[in-house]
């Protein structure tokens, strides 16, 4: 069959998932300045930075947040040296920056765009909302006097200007249309939807998108772009941010790993693949997941191991059924397919690969598989009972070492005998108590002795006896230790934490 047919593809079913307004979509990348507003994240030096920026180039980012130079020196310095970064290297990618609706936060910017020869978009904000307003005491009649000032201001220093309505989401509309009618008529040729709480819905950010592009952008005849801005607060970020797209936002915001104040922005590595999917961005995806270290290494977090794509378990698999699958689709000779069965993202989208493992919930495909990936004799059926056995009295996915001793055991008749130290570095894991605080399964001891889960690999081998040998004859260390220091995808080599 021809792979079209093997995936009825509901997304794209109805005349509901018909986008208003069809093809790429541009992206604006935040990660350089309202990702770093994030309470957890270190500002990273001017290097990594730069490091950052070609990153964002090399995925097909039209435009970059490149800071608030309104905000001091140092920001000053660093939006400098990334205009002058774009301009050196000639990178494919535009510059903006965000300022409050005040000239004082606009001159340093028309100030680096002149300097440097780049044109540098003015992101101007101020709120919308009426708590923010009564929060602020501020009156219409004043944020109109201070949008008027500063749009003008900005495009008689030869700026372009994306005009943007801080907490728009939980603005009134007859609020919204005043400002937004000001700023087209003082020249802003962007209006930015600011969903700055994180309160809306997917269906919320349709209709606020569809009202402006009716109600603001149509009637006044000008040729005027709109861009949607998300936050995480609720968990609908990326979801909020498809909406926008399908209700005709013409430009998108995002920041890597979805960093930003409070909980964050957009993920912009998780928008990326939902529009390489959907079709709406023809970027390559191989720098995917540098882009996300990088972020991550410069900002001193960590990406977690259940991160969708990038996450060290993103394209891994201990369990029976799902890597047997894998095999069939594998033995088939057709990767591709290998790599769809169990993922709804492939993984050589990223440049990585489908990783089998073993576990306690793995069947004998998952212990064959191994064996001959890693150049044993999966014909060996004694070595494979013996591996399989090992992994039904263990309660978490094999380290290979765990397995490679496991197989050297067997075949140099030391079956029953300690495993040497130097040979099977500790397995740091939590302790059962820390596991259930963080939403891990723990067996129980009876579950362990009984060699519950779920074995079945679907391949039509049998699973052996319920609880393997006996278990005082295990030669590996499975009792759970400290908090574990590694879950990657690949082998770990020995004496690395």
């Amino acid at each position: 069959m021809r792979q079209p047919d093997l995936v009825y593809d509901w997304n794209r079913a109805g005349a509901d998932a018909v986008p208003a307004v069809p093809g790429r979509v541009q992206l604006d990348d935040e990660t350089l300045r309202d990702g770093l507003q994030s309470p957890s994240v270190l500002d990273p030096p001017i290097a990594a930075k730069i490091r950052i920026l070609h990153l964002m180039a090399r995925l097909g980012i039209d435009t970059a947040d490149i800071g608030l130079p309104g905000a001091g020196p140092r920001a000053t310095a660093d939006v400098r040296a990334l205009a002058r970064e774009i301009v050196s290297a000639r990178l494919p990618i535009g510059a903006n920056c965000a300022a409050r609706t005040v000239r004082a936060d606009i001159e340093p910017i028309a100030r680096i765009s002149q300097e440097v020869g780049l044109p540098i978009e003015a992101c101007t904000f101020i709120g919308s909302s009426p708590i923010r307003q009564y929060a602020e005491g501020w009156t219409l009649d004043r944020m109109l006097r201070a949008t008027e000032d500063a749009v003008s201001f900005a495009v008689a220093e030869g700026l372009p200007v994306m005009y943007v309505t801080e907490d728009t989401t939980r603005a009134h509309p007859d609020t919204l249309a005043r400002l937004y009618r000001a700023a087209i008529d003082c020249g802003a040729r962007r209006l930015c939807i600011a969903d700055t709480v994180g309160h809306a819905t997917p269906r919320g950010a349709q209709a606020v998108v569809r009202w402006v592009r009716e109600e603001i952008v149509r009637p006044s005849g000008a040729d005027v772009q709109i861009d949607w801005h998300g936050h995480r607060d609720r968990g609908l970020g990326l979801a909020n941010t498809l909406a926008a797209i399908e209700a005709g936002a013409d430009r998108v915001h995002g920041t890597a790993l979805g960093i930003g104040e409070r909980v964050g922005n957009t993920e912009m590595d998780l928008l990326l693949v939902n529009l390489v999917l959907l079709g709406r961005h023809d970027g390559d995806l191989a720098a995917l997941p540098e882009y996300c270290e990088a972020v991550a290494e410069a900002t001193g977090l960590a990406i977690p191991r259940n991160y969708s794509v990038v996450g060290q378990d993103a394209f891994r698999t201990g369990t029976g059924v799902h890597a047997a699958a894998i095999i069939k689709a594998r033995k088939l000779g057709d990767e591709r397919l290998a790599d769809m069965v169990y993922s709804g993202v492939p993984a050589h989208l990223v440049g990585r690969r489908q990783v089998i493992e073993i576990s306690h919930v793995s069947g004998m495909s998952n212990v064959k598989y191994w064996l001959a990936e890693h150049g044993y004799d999966d014909g060996d059926d004694g070595l494979c009972q013996h591996v399989f056995a090992l992994a039904k009295r263990s309660d978490r996915v094999l380290e290979d070492d765990d397995v490679h001793f496991c197989c050297a055991e067997y075949l140099n008749g030391r079956v029953g005998q300690p495993a040497p130290a130097d040979l099977v570095p500790p397995v740091d894991r939590p302790a059962a108590g820390d596991r259930e605080m963080i939403g891990e399964v723990v067996p129980s001891a009876d579950a362990l002795a009984a060699g519950s889960g779920a074995t079945s690999d679907g391949a039509g081998l049998a699973s052996g006896p319920a609880g393997g040998p006996e278990r005082d004859a295990a030669p590996i260390d499975l009792t759970p230790r400290g908090p574990r220091s590694r879950r990657g995808s690949g082998p770990r080599r020995r004496g690395t934490p």
